[in-house]
């Protein structure tokens, strides 16, 4: 993520007064969980399009709005787990809550594949766009393995 992206993201949430932290602070878990999992799918439904860009070798400057979108449901991710939403409706293993550390490492991961794809994306290099897409795809099944269940 580039410095003014996460200067005018800072910003927006410091104007807006809210985090994701202070969401889960102030939902009910029930909410919390339905928003996470609505999330996800969402997120799904994005790698989803951006895997037919790659597929089809077509300029991946056409998914920017969708790795934006993505990257900002995953900004503050490990937020969207507070302790209280380790029951319920959800599909988080024990491990996001006991291994906190890992998870983030995880996730910290991620970030940099997610940020890879954008600037290749933004690059316009389609011959790039499918192995960065698998690369990040990669460290989606790194998070997935510990710590979520089927």
């Amino acid at each position: 993520m580039t410095r003014p992206r996460l200067t005018t993201l800072a910003a927006l949430a410091l104007t807006l007064g809210v985090t994701a932290s202070g969401l889960a602070q102030t939902a009910d878990p029930a909410s919390i969980i339905r928003e996470r999992r609505e999330g996800l799918r969402a997120v799904a439904a994005n790698v989803e399009a951006l895997q037919a860009i790659a597929v089809g070798r077509t300029d991946p400057r056409a998914g920017l709005p969708r790795i934006e979108a993505i990257a900002t449901f995953f900004t503050n991710f490990p937020d969207r787990f507070p302790p209280s939403t380790q029951a319920g409706d959800t599909r988080a293993l024990p491990g996001v809550f006991t291994d906190r550390a890992g998870f983030v490492a995880v996730y910290t991961a991620f970030q940099v594949q997610l940020a890879n794809v954008q600037t290749v994306a933004a690059a316009g290099d389609s011959a790039a766009f499918g192995p960065a897409l698998q690369q990040m795809g990669a460290s989606c099944g790194n998070c997935h393995r510990p710590y979520r269940g089927r």
